[in-house]
């Protein structure tokens, strides 16, 4: 823990409240395992029937870079790197890592405007059509379990519309979600935390991340719930005199042992570590209607529990000496249960605060539509296994137990996403699967003054990650009068009749950027 910190409360705090303390010497904290850590490993299924995904918004970042003009390049050395980087499209997989079929594959981009929800025509993005050609060659027919990997965020999947078709039908998929796609890092300037996310900024992270096949491997296996015994208080009925005191705030101050004790928080703003008494103190904003504050807030408590806590009620979340006042209160409620069944209550109450008041929660209201309790609440407990305080080593973004950001972004971050599904490819025959799907592209932000705003990237990769035997593949865009092709390693040349290139499956990857061409007006 860190001391005397206290957590930002974006429009509600000064930054004259906001303190950061220099780090003390950390005790050892226990690493609180599942009860069957074995089974580490994660899939989660959404259902049947059609998914909607994109991908889009502040993904990766750096700096720009690259040349301009047609590259025909077997490399992608001059590939432009951008801020918002939206991943690579990736070709179809199986669950079995020797499907004993060949595959021929056609990747499509249609730059037809797409219409956005105000009736506009914009020219962002690509309709991506994926096809394959599954051969079999055996003496017996083949049944596959195929993994369909598309690169986005939970809180994307109502934007776009991907379907999976068998031979010319559509055909019922299941979401399976990967675990996040980036890491963690510092602010730069030699800080070395783990504060900040760090989302894949190009090709090659992806690469690193799916090459060997583990992270698919992890995806098409099982969790456990977190049955962990937990002691959960919940804090309920406030009451403060919020008319003379805006920001009037209830502290709550206790004593444990860290190294017996592992404390997780949700709905409090504030947390602090006095290192002389060692003591511990978490706060909230006193709810009064007005503010946007979670008026669901609990303590979870994993190992040994409470001693005793203090109430205290201050003017603001600075929690100063001096500034105690009274008239505020709550209800807190104790009760003994698993982990898995506190965080599976959060999981319904968040979602639905989402369905129910979509403003408060922005974007990532959509999660709410497409995502049940029960896969959210097994994601968020994945999230804490690898980052959180169930990791041996959390990292520092997540290393105070406050679940608030974590399951948040939980529905934020950039995965591979896998729509599943089955075909049989008959004994000396084939079978023809489709994917499509709106694409973002990657791009420069307006205001970034960078040379390449105008610009929208994609990628694709020939090969990775995929069980399947190629044999031939091909690119081609379609309705490319509706832009201009700037950058690119594929051969395209639209203005002399070459819509439609061979590909080299050896090659790993390959680029397209394009702008835009301006409408004609009268």
């Amino acid at each position: 823990m860190k001391a005397e910190r206290l957590f930002r409360a974006i429009g509600l705090v000064d930054e004259g409240l906001i303190e950061a303390a220099a780090e003390t010497p950390a005790k050892k904290r226990p690493v609180w395992r599942r009860y069957a850590a074995a089974a580490a490993c994660l899939m989660v299924l959404c259902g049947a029937g059609a998914v909607y995904l994109i991908t889009g918004g502040f993904r990766g970042y750096g700096a720009s870079a690259g040349g301009s003009g047609i590259n025909n390049a077997g490399g992608a050395a001059d590939a432009v790197t951008f801020m918002s980087y939206a991943g690579p499209v990736l070709p179809l997989t199986t669950a079995e890592e020797n499907p004993g079929v060949t595959a021929e594959r056609r990747t499509d981009w249609d730059f037809t405007p797409r219409t956005d929800p105000e009736g506009y025509d914009s020219q962002w993005g690509a309709t991506v059509t994926d096809s394959y050609v599954l051969r079999n060659p055996t003496d017996t027919d083949v049944t596959l379990t195929l993994l369909y990997p598309i690169v986005g965020g939970i809180k994307d999947l109502l934007s776009i519309d991907p379907s999976v078709t068998v031979n010319g039908e559509k055909a019922e998929t299941e979401l399976v979600i990967g675990d996040y796609a980036g890491g963690f890092g510092g602010a730069g300037g030699g800080d070395t935390s783990t504060l900040n996310l760090r989302y894949p900024s190009q090709w090659t992270d992806y690469q690193a991340l799916l090459d060997g096949g583990d992270y698919r491997e992890t995806v098409t296996g099982t969790q456990i719930p977190a049955d962990m015994p937990v002691t959960v208080y919940t804090f309920t009925d406030f009451e403060a005199p919020t008319e003379q005191y805006q920001a009037a705030t209830q502290a709550v101050t206790f004593t444990a042992d860290e190294t017996r004790t592992t404390v997780l928080s949700y709905g409090f703003e504030g947390y602090g570590w006095d290192e002389r008494t060692g003591e511990i103190t978490y706060s909230y904003f006193v709810p009064d209607g007005q503010r946007r504050s979670k008026t669901d807030k609990k303590l979870i408590v994993i190992g040994t529990d409470l001693t005793g806590y203090t109430l205290q009620g201050y003017q603001d979340g600075g929690c100063d000496s001096g500034e105690e006042i009274e008239g505020v209160s709550c209800t807190v409620t104790r009760s003994e249960t698993t982990l898995h069944e506190t965080l599976l209550t959060l999981c319904r109450e968040i979602l639905d605060t989402m369905e129910e008041n979509p403003g408060y929660y922005g974007w990532l209201s959509e999660a709410a539509e497409i995502l049940n309790p029960e896969t959210y609440c097994l994601l968020a407990e994945r999230a804490l296994e690898q980052y959180g305080l169930l990791s041996d080593k959390p990292v520092d973004r997540y290393d105070s137990g406050r679940l608030d950001e974590l399951m948040d972004e939980v529905l934020s971050v950039d995965r591979v996403l896998y729509l599943k599904t089955e075909v049989t490819v008959p004994t000396g025959g084939t079978a023809e699967v489709t994917a499509q799907y709106w694409k973002a592209p990657s791009f420069d932000f307006a205001c970034s003054g960078s040379e390449h705003r105008n610009l929208q990237g994609y990628d694709l990769m020939t090969t990775l990650d995929s069980t399947l035997a190629f044999t031939a593949q091909t690119a081609s865009v379609t309705h490319a009068e509706n832009v201009q092709i700037t950058g690119q390693n594929i051969g395209f040349d639209p203005e002399n009749g070459v819509t439609e290139v061979k590909l080299d499956p050896n090659q790993p990857h390959y680029y397209l950027e394009i702008q835009p061409v301006p409408k004609e007006t009268d």
